[in-house]
């Protein structure tokens, strides 16, 4: 399929910029865009016109080019999530500036306290640690068998300049990660800083991130997700509008074919509402649609998706925290997701006999789609006995949730059993039990007030998770 890609370095574009992408693709006869899993932008068809200017300004990558990767980053969680507390949006955009060349290698630039982004799927994966400034570099070079720690943590304002280095050492030969470590030591001044512990990736179920949340006292973030991934043009270029009415400076892209927008002042939400409404936008589909990792423009994954989701619908499955990938046979790529469904290849001698797809489904260890340990769960099955096996694996993940904690890059820790809470809200005294939690917001039983998202909102009238004071804990 003839499919152009746009870097979108970051997944963060302006305004501006999206609005004339969409110009670019109306003039190309196109009527929606898509989103890709590494936060670029994808056009359904290949582009005939393309002016030099354009072509310069922007980084397109053609349907017969191979080249150009995209940076990956967690800015788009930034302020609304839970985030390392140095890591802020202004420091992602200033270590995305450094990089003035396009990458050949996948660059993943992220904090291990998000849900959303994954750590672990590029070549080179720089991720916060709790020294301000400093960053863990985990590789897995092309033709690498394993990941591996890099033996230093690495500056921020030195992440752009490292990750050329190695870029150039590897262009011209093949070397473990010694002789990189070797090598950059000897041609790079840089700051680095000593390991003093691994690095820990806390266990936290999956944000919902569709719709109109509260960020901080003021303002509002919205999340917009369509469930082809075929986002209208004309929708799109009338919110760019409304994004610049509102001095909004930047629009995130997700890993999950969606985007998000932060910074709508409070005083603007009603007209949000209202555009949204117009336009007969859905912002409320529930987790088990959101939570799916798919191929861009591959039938076979969306007609799977679709007959999974309402099966699985009609059975009233909770899969709060959970998420499911779809993805052709490839055991040699990185997951992001806590279940796994690979279609198997067909044999090139049946090729001209219609018999039916099989599958494979896996599931990461702790179901957290951090791990890089998939576990093979069942072989060769049939796409109707998928349903089932989901429904066995959403129950295992229930039965253990609460009993570990996702696996650190060096070992595994234990959790104490979570104490049973009460929280007040000040403003209207509605209760948040954590032995009940909250399932009008979708949030299971189990589930602590501290470990809610920060965006968290009062069931009842909306006030943010600060108007909350604990009323008692009682012993379990």
């Amino acid at each position: 399929m003839e499919l152009t890609r746009l870097i979108v370095k970051g997944g963060v574009i302006s305004p501006g910029e999206l609005q004339e992408v969409v110009n670019i693709a109306l003039e190309n006869g196109l009527d929606s865009i898509s989103f890709g899993s590494r936060q670029d932008i994808i056009f359904p068809k290949g582009l005939k016109s393309l002016d030099k200017e354009k072509l310069s300004k922007y980084h397109f990558v053609l349907p017969n080019e191979k080249s150009g990767n995209n940076i990956v980053s967690s800015y788009v969680s930034t302020d609304i999530f839970r985030n390392t507390n140095w890591l802020t949006g202004n420091k992602f955009l200033y270590i995305l500036e450094q990089f003035k060349e396009q990458p050949k290698l996948k660059v993943n630039i992220t904090d291990p306290k998000q849900q959303l982004v994954p750590l672990f799927t590029g070549h080179l994966n720089f991720i916060a640690s709790e020294h301000e400034d400093y960053w863990y570099l985990y590789i897995r070079l092309p033709k690498w068998e394993r990941m591996e720690v890099y033996p230093v943590l690495i500056y921020s304002w030195d992440i752009a300049t490292f990750y050329y280095e190695i870029e150039k050492i590897i262009a011209e030969e093949s070397y473990g990660i010694e002789m990189i470590f070797s090598l950059i030591s000897e041609v790079l001044d840089t700051n680095n800083r000593t390991i003093d512990k691994p690095l820990h990736i806390p266990f936290y179920p999956f944000p919902y991130y569709e719709g109109m949340n509260l960020m901080g006292i003021d303002q509002y973030w919205l999340g917009l997700y369509w469930r082809n991934n075929l986002y209208d043009l004309d929708f799109l270029k009338q919110m760019c509008d409304l994004c610049l009415d509102c001095k909004i400076g930047k629009i995130c892209i997700t890993p999950w074919k969606s985007f998000i927008i932060k910074g709508i002042p409070k005083d603007r939400k009603l007209e949000w509402e209202k555009f949204l409404g117009k336009k007969g936008i859905n912002v409320r589909h529930s987790l088990l649609e959101l939570n799916w990792h798919l191929p861009v423009a591959m039938e076979w994954a969306l007609n799977l998706k679709t007959f999974l989701v309402r099966t699985l619908d009609q059975f009233d499955i909770s899969t709060y925290g959970l998420t499911f990938g779809l993805s052709e046979y490839n055991r040699d790529g990185h997951y992001f997701t806590s279940i796994v469904i690979e279609k198997n290849e067909l044999p090139a001698a049946l090729e001209s006999i219609k018999i039916r797809d099989t599958y494979n489904v896996l599931f990461a260890k702790n179901f957290d789609a951090n791990t890089r340990e998939y576990i093979v769960h069942s072989q060769d099955i049939d796409k109707l006995e998928l349903p089932t096996i989901l429904i066995e694996l959403s129950r295992r993940y229930f039965e253990e949730l609460g009993n570990s904690v996702s696996e650190t890059t060096e070992n595994i820790q234990k959790t104490e059993k979570p104490q049973s809470e009460i929280y007040q809200c000040q403003e209207c005294l509605t209760l948040y039990k954590s032995e009940f939690g909250d399932q009008e917001q979708g949030i299971p039983k189990g589930i602590l007030f501290s470990d809610l998202e920060e965006s968290y909102c009062c069931s009842l009238c909306d006030g943010p998770k600060g108007n909350f004071k604990i009323l008692e804990i009682a012993e379990n």
